[in-house]
């Protein structure tokens, strides 16, 4: 084959160190218009990005040559820098590690719908919550007293 064809989705949830909610309304929409142009920028197609206070979820496409550790590291270093320079946000900061679950075509666009209801979701769950049933449903073994 002379040319390289890929399908790689990926669905990204990574939260505020120690869950604090930094993440405030008047922010919020910039805030995902800009991690979707850092995932732009980083060569990635960013598909849906959206959350609430304490995370963020993000479904984006990537490039064959790209890893998620990479994505994840250059996604949360640039939206810190953004964070931190909006009013007294300084001690902004991400949670050590994050989620990754692949997406198939068929279930991109149930992804995309539920990252744009996460207000909804969270009216009935927390983050915690909602993470456990994520990583259940993708069947990843964990343990629980590192997600608390």
């Amino acid at each position: 084959m002379s040319s390289t064809h890929s399908s790689l989705h990926v669905h990204l949830v990574f939260g505020t160190k120690e869950r604090v909610p930094w993440i405030t309304q008047d922010l919020i929409v910039d805030f995902h218009a800009y991690i979707g142009g850092c995932a732009k920028g980083g060569g990635s197609l960013p598909l849906a990005v959206g959350g609430v206070a304490d995370h963020v979820h993000i479904l984006l496409g990537m490039g064959t040559s790209q890893s998620v550790a990479n994505i994840v590291r250059d996604l949360k270093r640039e939206s810190s820098k953004w964070m931190k320079s909006r009013r007294s946000m300084e001690p902004f900061a991400w949670q050590e590690g994050y989620g990754a679950f692949s997406v198939g075509p068929i279930a991109l666009e149930e992804v995309k719908q539920y990252i744009c209801r996460q207000e909804e979701h969270h009216r009935e769950r927390s983050f915690m919550e909602e993470y456990r049933m994520m990583l259940e449903k993708a069947g990843v073994k964990y343990d629980p007293k590192y997600l608390e």
